[in-house]
């Protein structure tokens, strides 16, 4: 059972009231399975779990990243600097709260929001016509979220009026009308490229995001692949 040690900084150590502490993990833990046991044992830090950054021995960690013996692991809000656009990449296996997640990009300068939302169908008749009992995500996590970063930023360089960007892809079994993934871009009105943007945004995460779907109905299973082929270094 390793034993770690746990930082907190600014905010984080306000409001759990500690600077450090030892924690004992059973084998196997990962950063994602810290922070989720932390969120139980400080439920007073709120909202401030999904913004926190994470360092594993002084390197910024993922959350599929395990955890070992000895390690020290920090965690504390985005370094002070200059105030950066409000962005939102997560894969989670949690239900997609649309309010929650448009909430985060709101700033007192937007005037629209633009968000596409995907849902499992449980009929497609785009040809054959199938029926789909459930779809199964899974993804390359680290790399999806870095992916979706890298389209925020492409999002921002082609429509600079576009303040908030949330890209979200649920992961896991999930049932017909359940949404699978958010794409929201967020501006100071309805002309400042939000319709694009979004548009831009879930046609990009379909090309270099590393998230794969399997169909699952009556007429059996089946991984669906796409056809683009990203570039080295895309």
């Amino acid at each position: 059972m390793p034993r770690v040690k746990v930082l907190f900084f600014a905010s984080y150590r306000e409001r759990t009231g500690l600077r450090e502490l030892t924690l004992d993990l059973p084998e196997g833990t990962r950063v994602r399975d810290l922070v989720n046991r932390l969120r139980e044992d400080f439920p007073q830090v709120g909202e401030l779990w999904d913004h926190a950054l994470i360092a594993v021995d002084h390197k910024y960690a993922a959350l599929e990243d395990a955890l070992q013996e000895g390690m020290e692991i920090a965690f504390f809000p985005p370094v002070s600097g200059g105030e950066e656009p409000p962005t939102v990449v997560m894969v989670t296996e949690e239900v997609l709260d649309l309010d929650a997640l448009v909430a985060r990009i709101v700033a007192p300068t937007t005037g629209a929001v633009c968000l596409f939302t995907g849902v499992v169908r449980a009929k497609t008749q785009k040809g054959p016509v199938t029926e789909t009992s459930y779809l199964e995500y899974e993804a390359y996590i680290p790399m999806a979220e870095a992916k979706m970063r890298q389209v925020a930023r492409e999002i921002r360089e082609r429509w600079p009026q576009v303040e908030g960007i949330v890209i979200v892809q649920r992961i896991g079994r999930l049932a017909p009308g359940t949404p699978t993934v958010l794409i929201a871009c967020a501006g100071p009105h309805r002309d400042s490229g939000v319709f694009e943007a979004a548009r831009y945004g879930i046609d990009r995460l379909k090309e270099i995001v590393p998230i794969w779907k399997k169909e699952v109905g009556p007429q059996g299973e089946v991984w669906v692949e796409g056809h683009y082929r990203p570039r080295p270094g895309e």
